[in-house]
């Protein structure tokens, strides 16, 4: 697999805030956005079929939200099922290359705690960070683990209604000013994303306007996302975008990820 080479060069002066999204924790059988809707739709007494097809993901947990009166029964059916016992973190070599390339920042818009798992089990210090309150306890020189869609250490935190997911929006919260000041001066790997995610095509036209805004926006660092397929059309937004896609010709995304970790940990040795 072909690498750029400023990327390995930015990663070897720790210099690349690592991005991850649910592409990443599937790869322990984590339950899929489409399990989760099919669970409410039971809770809910709906034909699960119907209950997909009857609007997005943010629509239909808003629904839910609206006629349980809360997010709670939901919430606390995920973190069972996203921490189940079985779940080995020790026998992803995913999550054991993400603790190797030893990041000093990794953001996520995953709500489990498996990344913080992986760097328990390697015994490797970490701080983890889901609110403003957190920042002040944030040890000098410790991998920062960024929750910014949230925690289920906090279900308050938690970004999963449309309602929630337009306040952060509308709304300049801590994690995005932090998130605008460390993106500055580095470069951003993304994981884990489709471009068909609402979450990833935000993030990268967030990061635009931000240097849009300066006159030095021609010395934006670039930033990289990890694909499972070649797209021409989204390969022209992005580079309009000063991102740069990287492709595996591996068709299963799972082990595609896999190898390009791996990749990573050889081309940084």
């Amino acid at each position: 697999m072909q690498l750029p080479p400023e990327l390995i060069k930015h990663l070897r002066e720790k210099n690349v805030i690592l991005f991850t999204g649910a592409g990443v924790s599937m790869n322990l059988g984590l339950p899929s956005w489409s399990k989760l809707i099919d669970y409410m739709a039971g809770l809910l007494g709906y034909d699960p079929t119907i209950f997909q097809s009857s609007g997005n993901y943010l629509e239909l947990a808003e629904y839910y939200s609206i006629k349980e009166g809360s997010l709670e029964k939901l919430v606390q059916w995920m973190d069972i099922h996203f921490h189940a016992n079985s779940i080995d973190v020790g026998a992803c070599p995913i999550y054991k290359q993400i603790v190797q390339l030893d990041w000093h920042q990794i953001y996520t818009t995953n709500y489990d705690n498996w990344i913080e798992r992986a760097f328990k089990h390697y015994k490797k210090p970490f701080d983890k960070l889901i609110g403003i309150a957190d920042f002040t306890k944030s040890a000098s020189g410790e991998t920062q683990i960024i929750k910014y869609h949230g925690d289920f250490e906090d279900h308050e935190s938690i970004v999963l209604t449309e309602t929630s997911y337009f306040d952060r929006l509308s709304k300049e919260h801590a994690l995005d000013v932090k998130l605008k000041a460390d993106s500055l001066g580095k470069s951003i790997l993304f994981i884990g994303y489709s471009l068909s995610d609402l979450d990833i095509r935000l993030l990268l036209y967030k990061l635009q306007c931000l240097w849009g805004e300066s006159i030095d926006h021609e010395l934006q660092p670039k930033s990289y996302i990890f694909l499972a397929k070649e797209n021409p059309i989204q390969d022209l937004v992005l580079e309009h975008r000063n991102v740069v896609p990287i492709v595996s010709s591996e068709k299963d995304p799972g082990k595609a990820l896999e190898q390009f970790l791996n990749t990573l940990v050889e081309a940084i040795k």
